[in-house]
């Protein structure tokens, strides 16, 4: 190893992130701040899917395009059946990473193992999703789907990345799929390796490797591309994003459907009280944040849960009103004291939790923490593990949790706030209780018809503002970098694709 291979390696160990194999001609590096979590990642299973999927390995029955419109993937059609049948015709001549051809029940054998408590592929989140009464072969080509009861979502469920097409496993092939890509490797949470797959029916993929590594943070992410050591970063730093493209690299920047918001936690403490939670929500100048957390790159002020080009938006206006926010605290029996708003006789204080994971997350919760003080509202700030944060507004040890998700990832509006804001749902840490918002949100599954449903979710996140039941902040574009030399790449809406077999790259 020579001196200055030495030097950057101890330079990217400082940075946090994982030093790759020595890149070949062909091979592409991308620096992303999560990992997989397993040395065979079964994309089934947690959020693994979006690493194969992302990567070319594995493929889905369906896909979302870069409009945000359906189409066929591995399938080749769907049809409702009956209001509870769904029949999926497969694409002929399609062929597992083994050279076996995809029949319909070896995709019957990979979807039902995602109910099955005992596999390892079990999904109790995606397997809500697609709510499954029964799945079997009608033949070699067609797979029949019964679900429980009416779902006008599930088409689009079929393009979420864990409901992968895949094969029978081997020591060779343990993520036997179908993409352009063939899984090699993986140290969890560190690398992420996949091989080129010379058989790929729509052509040999221009890349020979996609390689990719995971780093602590966006910072380290950023110091390990100025350093050589990756090709490309997703989600690079936005407040760096117009720097880092005039020193040669090419920066690629598309809205996609992420929102930045709070869980708002309404079981206990200050937010329980609906008036303190529209409070809070209108004193944030979210122009502000936008302006600061994203150097005025890649975001828009959000004041609804789904962004324009999503076909989902509502019209609600963006408010900032700090006077109405005194005033919303007054209502709610609140006496400002000193210069400090007092409630119940103490102050009126709340604890804000994040986690590190994207670099306008940390900025963001600062600045709310200012606009909150500002109106006489002490506010702190803490910076953990995403887990940790969630755990503490699940625990009433926190009052508002910012995170950021994609809010229509298989292009659906349904799925995200279900599991986010319906009593019973997988991810409602905030114990948020409305039964006209669970109903409508019943309604918009079972009703099939495009406009009704387009009602359905306007009211739903009319509700949702009005009752500051989460607080959304800002619609993100995301901002990734690569050397000089990557084509065939753009930001896709979902976040769930990144390269395709015509993906290429040019040292």
């Amino acid at each position: 190893m020579s001196y200055f291979t030495r030097i950057a390696c101890a330079a990217i160990a400082a940075a946090g992130i994982s030093a790759p194999v020595a890149a070949q001609e062909g091979s592409l590096s991308i620096a992303v701040t999560f990992g997989p979590t397993a040395e065979v990642p079964d994309p089934r299973a947690g959020y693994n899917g979006w690493m194969s999927n992302q990567t070319g390995v594995t493929e889905t029955l369906m896909g979302i395009d870069y409009d945000m419109k359906l189409y066929p993937r591995v399938a080749s059609s769907i049809e409702q059946a009956a209001p509870t049948t769904w029949r999926v015709t497969l694409r002929e001549g399609v062929k597992f990473h083994d050279g076996t051809p995809v029949t319909a029940d070896a995709v019957v054998s990979a979807i039902a193992a995602i109910s099955d408590e005992a596999h390892v592929g079990h999904n109790a989140r995606v397997a809500k999703l697609l709510d499954l009464a029964g799945i079997s072969a009608d033949g070699d080509n067609v797979v029949v789907f019964e679900t429980n009861s009416p779902n006008a979502a599930f088409p689009w469920t079929l393009s979420e990345p864990a409901i992968a097409v895949l094969g029978p496993v081997s020591e060779a092939m343990p993520i036997n799929a179908t993409g352009p890509f063939v899984f090699k490797e993986a140290i969890p949470e560190q690398l992420y390796r996949a091989e080129a797959n010379p058989d790929y029916r729509l052509g040999t993929p221009a890349l020979e490797e996609v390689r990719v590594v995971v780093s602590s943070d966006p910072a380290s992410a950023a110091l390990a591309f100025e350093a050589g050591e990756v090709d490309m970063v997703v989600n690079y730093p936005e407040a760096d994003f117009e720097r880092i493209q005039s020193t040669g690299a090419l920066g690629f920047s598309a809205p996609t459907a992420r929102l930045y918001f709070y869980t708002v936690n309404a079981a206990s403490g200050p937010m329980a009280n609906p008036l303190v939670r529209r409070a809070v929500s209108v004193a944030i100048d979210r122009a502000g944040i936008v302006d600061a957390a994203l150097s005025g790159v890649g975001g828009v002020p959000a004041g609804t849960v789904y962004p324009d080009g999503t076909g989902w938006a509502a019209d609600i206006p963006v408010a900032y009103d700090p006077e109405k926010a005194e005033s919303l605290l007054a209502e709610a029996g609140a006496v400002k004291e000193g210069g400090q708003w007092m409630l119940d006789g103490a102050p009126l204080e709340i604890d804000i939790v994040t986690y590190s994971g994207r670099a306008a997350l940390s900025p963001t919760a600062e600045l709310t923490q200012a606009f909150l003080q500002a109106i006489g509202v002490k506010a702190n700030v803490r910076v953990g593990e995403y887990g940790a944060s969630n755990d503490a507004i699940a625990a009433g040890d926190a009052d508002m949790f910012l995170q950021a998700w994609v809010t229509t990832p298989q292009g659906d509006p349904g799925a995200v706030l279900e599991t986010l804001l319906k009593s019973d749902g997988g991810s409602n840490a905030g114990q948020y209780v409305n039964a006209e918002l669970d109903k409508l949100l019943e309604d918009g599954r079972t009703t099939f018809e495009t406009a009704a449903r387009k009602e359905i979710y306007t009211a739903i996140q009319q509700i949702i503002s009005a009752d500051a039941a989460m607080i959304p902040v800002f619609h993100v574009a995301q901002t990734n970098v690569a050397r000089a030399g990557l084509t065939g790449y753009a930001v896709h809406p979902t976040e769930t694709y990144w390269i395709t077999h015509e993906t290429a790259f040019s040292k």
